[in-house]
Order: structure tokens, then C-alpha cells, then sequence
């Protein structure tokens, strides 16, 4: 029922969140074990709900996961982050640790989340579309990402902790809705994927203290059809490594690292909502030098993706056959069938972000 977020646990069982507000639990085949108990009550309406899970880098040891969902009402909603230990089907010691500023609006919710190899976590907050303008501001947390400690504390070395009124949690800002986050442990390179508006969706290399541009630089514009801005590009403010006009639509990402497709290795896997299906994308040095659609004939929209310990790719699926509140964990090995399609010029049609 609407899946979200995707964490494999070490003894190769899964745990899914639902945006509807469930968090399951379910057996290596997929088939549903148990329906966590003691999640928190998230705010489910239009883009809200309980979004993303991730375990804590440790969990083998302490058992914590993280969740982020949103929490609120209408008026007044937030990107939140709790901390909690798994402890059989139930969640124990239940801790919020993060809330960004709250919004009066119901959408661009951010929500992904990732840790660094220094056990620090990176959190996505959207600028909950009707506050663009404070993707810009370092005294709101909209459209930023974040980087916490795994309690909830500011590291001592964020970029903007001695600047004056800036909050000292931002890690990055100048995001629109960033709803993919991934980071490679070999190098410890930081992806994101984020929602553009009416064109302009993009894959960044995230960096400590960068503005990324929203809403001054885009390659998108309005729904409406009215300029956002005049400047795709702006002096200061970081272009990204790709992006994509029309608007596909990306969730989350993966950088590949596995037996299972060596030719994919170091390649980005992408879930397109969109345009519904899976996108492989060909780096080469740092370089975009190929695209290519996947598993288009699911006719499903793909809204996370996860590489396991073998190389497996497990991808989220909402929405399967347009029916609105259907989900499905999709596994891909080498065996499974894979329609592809070689994309040298972008698709002909636009489809509005999430």
C-alpha cells in the first residue's frame, strides 16, 4: 500500500514503510512477517506520510533503526526524524531527533535519508513548494540537507555552525525536493536525485557548505508555464551533474557496487515516478555517458531503489497497473528478464514531479 522506503536487514529480511503510516516487516522472499508496532503517528495527506527507514551503520550490534515522516497538521508540518530500536516486531525506546521548520503545506517533504562513512546521517527536507524562496535562507531548514549525529546533535564541523543566525544542522541548501540520497562507501561520494518543477529534474554531487541554486538557477519552469527564474545557471551556486527537461520524475538512487552486474559497476541506478521505469546511468570519470530505461513494462511508477550485499537490485514500485494504492518489492538478478531501452535524447513528453 503505497510503499516508500526500503531497509535490508543482515539476515536478509526487510523492512518497507508504508506512507500510509505502516512499517513492515517481511521475510527474504517478501512475504509479510509482521506489522511493526510502536511506530509514531505520521501526518498522511498528499505527499506526507511515514517516508523513508534506514539502519543505523551499527545495527548488527544495537539494533537501532530511523525513520522520517511527516508530522503535524495541516498548517503546521515538519520533516521529522526519530530514532528507535527494533526489538522482535516492536519498536522500543522511540526518540525524535530532528524536525525542520515547519511549513503550512502538505507537500516536498525531502524526507531520504543516509549515513556517511563517518557515522553521521544526511536528512533531505524539501522547501514545501509554496517557500521556495527559503531554499536560499540558512536561517530555515527548507530545502536544505541536513547532517546530524546518530543522537540528534549537530557535528562541531558543519560548515555553517560559527555563521552567525545560520542553523548550524545545514550540510547543503538551494534543494527543491530531494527525494533520492545515496552515498558510495568506497569514496565516500555524496548523489542526491530532486524533483525540478516543470522541467529542470537533477542528479547533484552533494558537498559540504554548497548552494545548489534553487529556486535563483533552473532549468525548469513554473506548472503554470510562467519563468521561475531567468538564470539556468548562476555564478556561485553549483550546476548538476545531470539534469532533466522535460521532468521524469526521479525517487531514489543507488550507485552500483556488486558481482551480480559487473558492468554496471559504478554505473547510477535512478527510480523514475514520472515516467515509470528504472534508469541506468553510464558515469565514466565523473561523466554522464549514456542512459538507459529499464523494466518499462511494468507500468509502474519506481520510487526507491537498493543494492543488496549480492548485488541483487531491489526496487519500490507504487501504483502498479495505475491502480493508486498498490506497491510491490520488485527483486532484479541475472536472470530476470530486462526490457531496455538505449535513451539518446530525452523523452518527448513531460510529467509533473512528486
Amino acid at each position: 500500500d503505497t510503499p516508500w522506503g526500503l531497509a535490508l536487514l543482515p539476515d536478509g529480511r526487510m523492512l518497507v514503510t508504508e506512507r500510509t503510516g505502516a512499517l513492515l516487516l517481511l521475510d527474504a522472499q517478501g512475504a509479510r512477517i509482521a506489522t511493526i508496532k510502536n511506530v509514531p503517528e505520521a501526518f498522511v495527506k498528499l505527499q506526507g506520510g511515514l517516508l523513508d527507514v534506514v539502519l543505523h551503520p551499527k545495527f548488527e550490534s544495537n539494533s537501532i533503526l530511523y525513520l522520517s515522516l511527516a508530522h503535524g497538521r495541516q498548517k503546521h508540518n515538519t520533516t521529522r526524524v526519530v530514532r528507535a530500536a527494533l526489538d522482535g516486531d516492536t519498536l522500543r525506546d522511540v526518540q525524535v531527533i530532528f524536525d525542520n521548520t515547519p511549513k503550512g503545506t502538505a507537500v516536498h517533504y525531502g524526507a531520504r535519508l543516509a549515513f556517511l562513512p563517518d557515522g553521521t546521517l544526511l536528512v533531505t527536507t524539501g522547501e514545501g513548494a509554496d517557500y521556495r524562496e527559503q531554499a536560499q535562507r540558512l536561517d530555515v531548514v527548507l530545502g536544505k540537507i541536513v547532517r546530524i549525529n546518530d543522537d540528534g546533535s549537530i557535528p562541531a564541523d558543519n560548515p555553517f555552525v560559527n555563521t552567525p543566525g545560520a542553523h548550524p544542522a545545514i550540510w547543503s541548501y538551494g534543494h527543491r525536493n530531494p527525494q533520492g540520497l545515496y552515498v558510495d562507501t568506497q569514496t565516500g561520494t555524496v548523489y542526491s536525485a530532486e524533483h525540478g518543477p516543470m522541467g529542470g529534474d537533477e542528479i547533484n554531487v552533494i558537498e559540504r557548505g554548497v548552494n545548489y541554486g534553487w529556486p535563483i538557477a533552473t532549468h525548469g519552469i513554473d506548472y503554470s508555464g510562467a519563468r521561475i527564474s531567468p538564470f539556468e545557471t548562476y555564478d556561485g551556486m553549483r550546476e548538476p551533474l545531470l539534469f532533466w527537461t522535460p521532468s521524469i520524475g526521479p525517487g531514489g538512487l543507488a550507485l552500483y557496487r556488486g558481482a551480480m552486474f559487473p558492468e554496471w559497476e559504478g554505473d547510477l541506478i535512478v527510480a523514475v515516478l514520472g515516467h515509470k521505469h528504472l534508469r541506468r546511468v553510464d558515469l565514466e570519470n565523473g561523466r554522464v555517458v549514456r542512459q538507459e530505461r529499464l523494466l518499462q513494462d511494468r507500468n509502474a511508477r519506481f520510487r526507491q531503489v537498493v543494492i543488496g550485499a549480492d548485488g541483487a537490485i531491489y526496487a519500490v514500485v507504487e501504483n502498479v497497473d495505475e491502480a493508486e494504492r498498490s506497491g510491490q518489492i520488485l527483486k532484479i538478478t541475472r536472470g530476470t528478464t530486462l526490457p531496455a531501452t538505449d535513451e539518446s535524447s530525452p523523452p518527448s513528453t513531460s510529467a509533473p514531479s512528486t
